[in-house]
């Protein structure tokens, strides 16, 4: 699987994610059934795991050099949240932070977001730049705008409904994805200029 297949397929999957999320959460609230509030609770998992699926048949299918790069990087993640989770625990059960269920929901998006960052430098360490490599996907920047801008409206939509505290770490998450758009297509068009003056 090449880049631009896997980026497309997993834009689609984390795209369905937002789409599930808008149509289940007044869904969720609005029903009583036990049964069916755990089977909506559930179904934007769906998406989550085909992308897991996905990442785990690139990295299976990838070179011996790949394999290394994304296992450290996804051990650096791993050990990242883990420690996260540690000093969390301790903070609310020492009465320092109160915090709720809910926030199981960010641990799968912080290990992401670490492996994303670690994989970078990991990458770049043994002289691998995937993300202004030629195969990548031309949508990749605007795949991030996307995102970004449909957290901001579900967190939009989350203040509307729950108040401020609800839709803070969603908003945080849309303009990381906003800057992470910004950040990308400044990469490219900077590999781009690279690539047209050796050539010259």
């Amino acid at each position: 699987m090449n880049n631009r297949r896997y980026e497309q397929q997993v834009m689609l999957a984390m795209a369905t994610y937002m789409v599930v999320l808008f149509a289940v959460d007044p869904l969720l609230h609005a029903t009583r059934s036990l049964p069916l509030k755990t089977l909506l609770a559930l179904v934007p998992v769906a998406p989550v795991l085909y992308a897991i699926a996905l990442m785990w048949r690139r990295i299976r299918d990838s070179d011996e050099l790949e394999q290394r790069t994304n296992l450290v990087a996804l051990g650096v993640a791993t050990a990242l949240v883990s420690a996260l989770s540690l000093v969390g625990g301790f903070l609310s059960a020492g009465g320092v932070l109160r915090l709720g269920g809910e926030v199981l929901i960010w641990v799968f998006p912080v290990l992401m977001l670490g492996y994303g960052v670690a994989y970078r430098v990991v990458a770049r360490r043994y002289g691998v730049d995937s993300v202004c490599a030629e195969d990548g996907s031309p949508w990749l920047p605007w795949y991030f705008a996307g995102t970004g801008a449909a957290m901001l409206a579900f967190a939009l939509y989350l203040w509307g409904r729950h108040g401020v505290g609800a839709a803070a770490t969603l908003g945080a998450a849309a303009v990381f994805f906003v800057a992470l758009a910004v950040w990308v297509s400044r990469r490219r068009a900077r590999a781009r200029r690279q690539t047209l003056d050796e050539r010259r």
